[in-house]
């Protein structure tokens, strides 16, 4: 029984995002996450800055976030609250990005822009979840989609440590 699952973690820093996840610069989507009520639902914040290294290409002259990283995003926030779910079973060490399903993005993210990826569990079994995410700017809806998320197992079914 996992005691974390009924209690509010509040919020994680970056210091507790990497401590949880594997990413590290250019690839870490999220910098802070706020509002996490368990595994349930919780607010990916991620400051977009102009000098970050996509913007080189895509686009020189109109930096637009690509798309595919507004929804790495959303898997990062979502694997991170259920990686910190699972500390007082002993975090393991990698969650994978499963499924993208329902994708849909809906205004350019630009650098300057306060991205928020607002991430509800839709269902949970063993050790996969599927989260609903709405990526929000000044509250407008950007982009949308539905993420699954899978704990790494070892050879024994055990999650890795």
């Amino acid at each position: 029984m996992n005691i974390q699952s009924d209690i509010t973690l509040g919020s994680a820093d970056i210091l507790r995002i990497l401590a949880a996840l594997p990413h590290r610069y250019p690839f870490l989507m999220v910098d802070k996450i706020v509002d996490i009520d368990g595994d349930r639902r919780a607010v990916g914040v991620k400051n977009v800055s102009a000098n970050e290294p996509h913007f080189q290409g895509h686009f020189p002259d109109n930096p637009v976030m690509p798309g595919v990283l507004i929804l790495e995003g959303m898997a990062q926030t979502a694997g991170t609250i259920c990686l910190l779910n699972r500390e007082a079973d002993g975090p393991p060490s990698l969650v994978y990005f499963m499924t993208v399903d329902k994708a849909k993005f809906r205004k350019p993210v630009v650098p300057g822009d306060v991205l928020e990826y607002h991430m509800t569990q839709m269902t949970k079994r063993r050790n996969m979840w599927w989260f609903r995410g709405e990526a929000k700017v000044d509250g407008q809806i950007v982009a949308e989609a539905e993420v699954g998320a899978m704990i790494a197992q070892d050879a024994q079914g055990q999650a890795r440590k």
